[in-house]
């Protein structure tokens, strides 16, 4: 059984930082792309950014220039460093990997961690 979670979430300041961790684990096979969505209330989920198996990373306009995506592939884990952080940022952030397991390649979602930035 495949689960992501993440962690680093939290309360931040206007223009702080906090980096978010997720870990896959559980028959995973391979990992195709790893990445990050949020959604804030009373909204839909919307993509954050994308790490896939090669090229550059796919990042919503919103946050060019100021989050990172990285992936650590032999431990498969991803992370998301974010900087300069803005009121509307806050959100519920969630890992979202493309996983292949026994039965073919499967789309898993993490629990979500809450990201708060206010003064």
């Amino acid at each position: 059984q495949v689960h992501l979670v993440e962690s680093g979430g939290g309360l931040v300041q206007p223009g702080g930082s906090l980096r978010l961790s997720c870990a896959a684990s559980g028959g995973i096979r391979d990992i195709k792309s790893m990445g990050w969505y949020l959604q804030a209330p009373g909204k839909q989920r919307e993509l954050v950014a994308m790490a896939g198996t090669g090229g550059s990373p796919n990042y919503a306009d919103s946050v060019k220039g100021r989050f990172t995506i990285s992936r650590d592939r032999n431990r498969n884990r991803v992370y998301l460093q974010m900087n300069s952080l803005k009121p509307e940022d806050t959100a519920v952030y969630y890992c979202d990997a493309d996983i292949l397991v026994s039965t073919g390649w499967r789309d898993y979602w993490g629990q979500g961690t809450q990201v708060t930035v206010s003064s």
